[in-house]
């Protein structure tokens, strides 16, 4: 590759860069894309056994995002796929769940609950998919698609967790 190529392939990576987090710093200042919604929120609703499974989750999965951003702006793709799939198989709230656990969650949470983190997990599987191809912009894209997501069940489920989300 000649010199003049790989110096255009740097700038474009830096502007990726700085978009991304352009983007990740403004989705997470208005709450994602989705308004603010009435629901209550989901916790106090929940069994102190389910309570301590999704906190597991939400930290496990807050804990590989952060993994995943470092990995993303150091152009580790092997990393970034491999915390992606994490998160898309982490699901302890269905792998920890009793029969009993399944019917207080779904008398605990509404329908829109339960798809949006399938839609979550779903991300994280493209991110994950991205990252094996080596897509960098797709790997960003899916990224900021997952803070988005994260911040939009925020704001609708966990007001009580996040109050300055639904401000």
């Amino acid at each position: 590759m000649r010199m003049m190529d790989k110096i255009a392939d740097r700038k474009r990576s830096w502007s990726v860069r700085g978009a991304l987090w352009l983007g990740i710093a403004a989705s997470v200042a208005i709450g994602g894309s989705v308004p603010a919604q009435s629901a209550e929120p989901v916790s106090p609703k929940l069994t102190d056994t389910l309570r301590d499974l999704l906190r597991k989750e939400m930290v496990s999965v807050e804990d590989a995002s952060k993994q995943i951003l470092s990995a993303l702006v150091a152009g580790d793709d092997a990393r970034v796929a491999e915390l992606a799939q994490r998160i898309h198989d982490s699901f302890i709230l269905q792998q920890s769940m009793t029969p009993e656990d399944r019917k207080n969650l779904m008398a605990a949470v509404p329908k829109g609950f339960v798809e949006q983190d399938r839609a979550f997990h779903t991300i994280s599987a493209a991110l994950a998919d991205a990252a094996r191809s080596g897509d960098r912009a797709q790997q960003q894209e899916e990224y900021g698609k997952m803070v988005e997501a994260c911040s939009a069940c925020h704001v609708e489920y966990a007001t009580d967790r996040f109050p300055k989300l639904s401000e």
